[in-house]
């Protein structure tokens, strides 16, 4: 079933075309990978899909509605969530408290000032389980931004997480990790795949981590779709070596 259609958009800022007719349908469950030289026009991409801009032309649909124009928070509300290349927590709030504002948010306590004891219970079970999802049990006090970048990271997937999506935008996961710090995100995000049965589309300059994780991959160039198709075909592509793998894949 198509979970998310990005059919034929494009956006131009000006004169500066950033993306021309791209399309990609992501199934329930994928697992994809979009990749590309600097300035290919792959975060202007997740912005169109998670409505932080709105396309020139073409169109987008979320679970068969159309969310073209929708802000993102109703993007969000549908389902849909997303990680930046800038990790985005509260850095002087510990693990815990960085996981517990999502929950309340998605739990429609937001705004209120007083939970049952009942409430209170659930949301802190709902806390815990993120935190023991993303390995940090035994960091839950700490401030995040003590933390390390990878931490951090993880602080900030098991947030978006909290909201329940369906769709999971990653943008460069690993960017900046040294091996053993790429290594856990790797697997925090394969293991997350598997068992929550959860579509995700990241963005990755990480050749080993898009090969090891990737159902399929689109390779944008100059802001056009250049090839894609599985890691095998992908890596297999001469016009994708030639503009971005190199000859070592």
């Amino acid at each position: 079933m198509t979970l998310l259609a990005v059919e034929c958009v494009s956006r131009h800022f000006g004169n500066l075309r950033a993306l021309n007719d791209v399309s990609m349908n992501v199934q329930t469950g994928e697992l994809r990978a979009v990749i590309g030289p600097n300035g290919a026009g792959k975060t202007t991409f997740f912005n169109l899909i998670s409505g932080f801009f709105h396309p020139t032309a073409g169109r987008i649909l979320f679970d068969g509605n159309d969310i073209t124009r929708a802000p993102p928070d109703r993007r969000v509300a549908l389902g849909m969530a997303r990680t930046f290349q800038i990790t985005e927590v509260f850095p002087e709030l510990s693990v815990h408290d960085n996981v517990r504002i999502p929950v309340e948010i998605q739990s429609g306590y937001r705004l209120s000032p007083w939970l049952s004891r009942a409430a209170a219970v659930k949301m802190h079970d709902r806390v815990d389980e993120l935190i023991t999802m993303g390995g940090l049990g035994a960091k839950a006090n700490r401030l995040v931004g003590e933390l390390s970048l990878g931490d951090q990271r993880t602080t900030e997937i098991i947030m978006s997480l909290a909201l329940r999506p369906r769709l999971l935008l990653l943008d460069e996961p690993t960017a900046g990790m040294g091996d053993q710090e790429t290594y856990d995100i790797t697997e925090l995000i394969h293991n997350l795949h598997k068992d929550q049965a959860l579509a995700m589309v990241l963005i990755e300059h990480d050749m080993r981590v898009v090969f090891q994780l990737a159902q399929r991959i689109m390779v944008l160039a100059e802001g056009r779709v250049l090839a894609e198709g599985t890691p095998v075909e992908i890596a297999a592509n001469g016009e994708v070596q030639a503009a971005y793998l190199g000859k070592a894949v």
